[in-house]
C-alpha cells in the first residue's frame, strides 16, 4: 500500500494518509528521545539552587514542532512527560509544569515557523518561542508549582537555597525572577543553538524526503 502518489511532472507528492503516518512515527520516535533526555538532568549549584536541574528534552520537541507543525511538538511535550510522570517523585506537578512551558515554547515556535517558512522564521519563531516560556513561568511556578512543593519544602527553605547563591533574594517572587526566569529563557535559547545545528541534517529524514526519491 502507498502512500505517495507521482504527478503528472514525474514529482512524487505525499497523501494525506502518509502525512498521518509519518506524523505518528515521528512524534513517537522524538517523544521517546525526548523522555531519555529528560531522564538525564543535571544541577548548575553555582547558578541555581540544585533542586532545578537542566535537561534537554524539548530539543526534540522543537525539532518535532519544525518539521511537522506546532501540534507535533506540543504532543512530544505530552507524550514523554506522561512517561516521565510513572518514574519521577514530583508527583506530576513537575511534569505538568515541563509539560506547560514546553507546550507554549515549541507550540509558538513551530506556529510561527509554520508562516514565516524560512531561517529568518525559525530564528524569530524561537527566540518569542524561549521568550513566552520563560515570562510564562513566572505566574505559573508562583500561583501553581511552588506552592504545592510548600508542602514538603517550607517556603523559608526554598528561599534560603537560592540566599545562599544571591543573600539579597528575601521572596519567592524575587528568587523566581532572579533566578528562575533567565534560567528559563537560557534553557530555551540553548535548545534552539542546538536545533539550529542539526535540523539541516535531520530534516529529509523526518520530512520523509529520502523515502520518496528512493520510490523513483
Amino acid at each position: 500500500m502507498t502512500t505517495d502518489i507521482r504527478t503528472k511532472d514525474g514529482t512524487v507528492q505525499e497523501t494525506r494518509s502518509g502525512f498521518a503516518i509519518r506524523f505518528i512515527a515521528v512524534t513517537g520516535i522524538l517523544s521517546a528521545a525526548a523522555f531519555v533526555l529528560q531522564l538525564i538532568e543535571f544541577p548548575l549549584p553555582f547558578l541555581i539552587p540544585s533542586f532545578i536541574k537542566l535537561d534537554f528534552s524539548d530539543l526534540p520537541a522543537l525539532i518535532g514542532s519544525f518539521s511537522m507543525g506546532p501540534v507535533c511538538g506540543i504532543a512530544i511535550e505530552l507524550v514523554k512527560n506522561l512517561f516521565h510522570s510513572l518514574v519521577s517523585q514530583s508527583f506530576g506537578v513537575g511534569e505538568l509544569s515541563n509539560f506547560l512551558l514546553g507546550a507554549v515554547f515549541t507550540g509558538v515556535a513551530g506556529l510561527i515557523y509554520r508562516f514565516v517558512h524560512s531561517k529568518k522564521g525559525a530564528v524569530i519563531g524561537s527566540l518569542l518561542g524561549a521568550i513566552s516560556m520563560a515570562i510564562i513561568s513566572l505566574p505559573f511556578n508562583y500561583f501553581i508549582v511552588y506552592p504545592v512543593y510548600y508542602n514538603f519544602m517550607p517556603q523559608e527553605t526554598i528561599v534560603a537555597a537560592y540566599q545562599a547563591i544571591i543573600p539579597s533574594v528575601d521572596s519567592i517572587e524575587k528568587c523566581l525572577l532572579v533566578f528562575n526566569v533567565p534560567f528559563t529563557f537560557v534553557k530555551g535559547l540553548i535548545d534552539c543553538l542546538i536545533t539550529f545545528l542539526i535540523y539541516k541534517k535531520l530534516s529529509p529524514i523526518l520530512k520523509g524526503q529520502g523515502l520518496r526519491r528512493k520510490k523513483r
